[in-house]
């Protein structure tokens, strides 16, 4: 399936679930993700504040930050860049484009520190492989991002066998789902 065809047949399947049933399912990947070794392991944690129909991470970027690790959050610069922030709190955020709210805290740019990076997409496959929404935004962050651990996180609806992959695409170390 072309990554167009594919892009629509998830946003279809999102549909057939109301925002209290994606905040459900929603639970079940984030705890997961929780009792993961290399998140528990983690000083400086790179994560999204998710848009309504991603999996929802508002809650657990306010728990890790409380339990005293370094959150970074992705704000858009440019057209097709982002720029890592510290994320110090809801105090800290603003909506930047794409409606997404977006940290205002300090620029970090030493990727080196980075120890675990949850990345969100519109589908993943069983080869680790990623699709994003089709802007680039992640495909350039996510190779200056060196040794961190990339999990990608999504709804079961998700997961697919096969992406069509293209050459700069870069995969994720593990993908969690909510039953996978």
């Amino acid at each position: 399936m072309k990554k167009s065809e594919l892009r629509k047949e998830i946003k279809n399947r999102k549909r057939q679930f109301t925002s209290q049933q994606l905040s459900e399912l929603s639970f079940v990947v984030v705890m997961r993700l929780l009792a993961h070794q290399r998140l528990k392991d983690a000083h400086t944690v790179m994560l999204y504040y998710s848009l309504p129909d991603e999996v929802y991470t508002h809650t657990l970027v306010d728990a890790l930050l409380a339990s005293g690790k370094r959150v970074l959050l992705p704000r858009v610069t440019g057209e097709g860049t982002m720029e890592l922030r510290c994320y110090t709190g809801p105090q800290s955020l603003e909506q930047g484009a794409y409606n997404i709210m977006e940290p205002v805290g300090e620029v970090f740019s030493d990727y080196a520190q980075i120890d675990l990076a949850v990345i969100p997409g519109v589908a993943f496959d069983r080869q680790l492989n990623r699709m994003g929404r089709g802007k680039g935004y992640y495909d350039r962050l996510l190779p200056q991002l060196g040794c961190a651990y990339k999990i990608g996180i999504c709804f079961d609806f998700q997961l697919v066998e096969s992406i069509e992959c293209e050459e700069h695409d870069i995969r994720m170390d593990e993908v969690i789902a909510g039953k996978n």
